[in-house]
């Protein structure tokens, strides 16, 4: 295992990117008091929704927390922690799924609006189309973010049942992760060592 990415890797795009959305890139716990701005929440969004879902599906959500009162609902439905740190982000992100993304088949799949009644007629797969396809725009929603100049901090160490309850009763939202944003302070340890590619990749 290595304890920090190669740069001899063979890109596509300015070095700098890659430094700065992957190699250099670092999961923030602590933050400066700079606030995150609405301009920076709408790059991240933007961003995001250009990723590839199955069928364009786009079923991840995302609930802004700035407010004092909005913040102290959601600390309480944190592991211990996690509590500190996500009342003092600038920013934080609830990201979730809608278990109901399939009714929106004509507007992000217009070619196809039928496709819609495949999913009304089978829950589970509706259900798990919606929590696959939204874990994979996580993952674009963190990259988006360092790309509009943030460090995320993203934590599964939640009450998932108490947010949806809190936030979501009656939406058809639950809640998958919740991500701390803003501008990180120097990390105060070294990043921890990274599986090589030869331990966990096979070519068949």
């Amino acid at each position: 295992m290595t304890e920090t990415a190669t740069a001899d890797l063979t890109v596509a795009i300015d070095q700098d990117a890659v430094d700065r959305l992957f190699c250099d890139a670092r999961t923030a716990s602590h933050f400066t008091d700079a606030p995150v701005t609405d301009e920076q929440k709408r790059t991240i969004y933007e961003l995001t929704k250009m990723g590839p879902t199955a069928f364009n599906s786009q079923p991840m959500r995302i609930t802004w927390v700035e407010s004092p009162e909005a913040r102290e609902r959601l600390v309480k439905h944190m592991s211990r922690g996690n509590q500190e740190k996500t009342r003092n982000a600038p920013l934080t992100a609830i990201l979730s799924y809608d278990e109901n993304w399939h009714e929106h088949f004509p507007e992000f799949l217009p070619a196809a609006p039928h496709m819609k009644g495949m999913y009304d007629e089978n829950d589970d797969m509706r259900i798990t189309s919606g929590k696959a396809n939204s874990h994979i725009q996580v993952g674009y929603f963190i990259i988006a973010a360092r790309i509009a100049g943030l460090a995320a901090g993203p934590m599964t160490g939640f009450n998932p049942a108490g947010v949806d309850e809190e936030f979501f009763e009656g939406t058809g939202k639950h809640s998958i992760v919740v991500v701390n944003l803003g501008t990180p302070v120097e990390p105060e340890y070294a990043r921890n060592p990274r599986f090589d590619a030869e331990d966990v990749t096979e070519t068949i």
